[in-house]
């Protein structure tokens, strides 16, 4: 099978193919769209030839038609709700003692895997820590990891007040993960210069998503900080060899809604 392939009977020669086409790899002879050759090996498998085709008259090899769900224009959000939808965002950090189940964390997270990455490489990769027991014990690494900046670069620690984050977790308060009932990671390619861009824009998704099903999330900072630079941690994650944290949200059930939407500073914008 060619890489594209044309149902001469539904194309209606629009060239929309080729003109958004973002390698520019299809060219249009005899009214018809095909791949210039010898450029298929530039191909990123974006999908953008399948999804812009008005008549669906155009196939990839790498993508079928049957593969991609229709945009249902009556689905679509106006920007009085998107107004609301991102204002309203609020970082959770008081969560139910209530588990999410993991069939509802596999479908977010395959969902946050639309996020947009260079080339389209898609190079994130997950780690879902579900169970707290074992939460809990990794964060015993954050605490010894911060004991160690504390002692070797107290400077960087005073800036992160983490004498004052050891102090809190050694009377029983979790100021690392707050209790979350479980913490997602995305990590990638410790040498791949598209990885850290990627997993950040994918992570966001996920913060994004989780109120629609019920849920709220947090950046773990504190946590990724040492899971990026504290060998223990690192061995105990065991994720897949030269790649790293990249990026760790804490997920679950919110214990309180709210109610408004406090204003941010005003943007510094030039240009316009």
């Amino acid at each position: 099978m060619n890489l594209i392939s044309i149902d001469r009977e539904k194309c209606v020669k629009d060239a929309i193919c080729a003109a958004e086409c973002p390698v520019k790899i299809i060219d249009v002879q005899n009214g018809f769209p095909e791949i210039i050759k010898g450029t298929e090996k530039f191909c990123i498998n974006c999908g953008h030839c399948v999804a812009v085709c008005p008549s669906a008259a155009l196939s990839h090899k790498n993508i079928s038609i049957e593969d991609c769900l229709e945009i249902n224009p009556d689905l679509a959000i106006g920007p009085q709700q998107v107004e609301q939808f991102l204002r309203s965002r609020r970082s959770i950090r008081s969560y139910k003692k209530k588990p999410v189940e993991k069939e509802l964390l596999e479908k977010l997270i395959t969902l946050a895997g639309h996020a947009p990455s260079g080339h389209n490489l898609q190079p994130v990769h997950w780690h879902v820590i579900h169970e707290r027991e074992e939460l809990t014990k990794l964060c015993s690494h954050v605490v010894d990891w911060m004991r160690w900046m504390i002692k070797e670069q107290p400077q960087a620690a005073a800036l992160l007040e983490l004498e004052m984050v050891v102090k809190g977790q050694e009377a029983g308060n979790d100021i690392i993960t707050r209790d979350a009932p479980h913490l997602i990671l995305a990590h990638g390619i410790q040498k791949s210069p598209i990885a850290q861009p990627a997993c950040t824009i994918a992570l966001t998704w996920l913060e994004l998503t989780l109120p629609s099903f019920g849920l709220g999330g947090c950046w773990c900072g504190f946590f990724n900080a040492a899971a990026m630079f504290w060998p223990p941690l690192q061995k105990e994650l065991g994720l897949k060899q030269g790649h790293i944290s990249y990026g760790a949200m804490m997920v679950g059930y919110p214990r309180y809604a709210y109610h408004r939407m406090p204003p941010r500073n005003p943007p510094r914008i030039t240009g316009l």
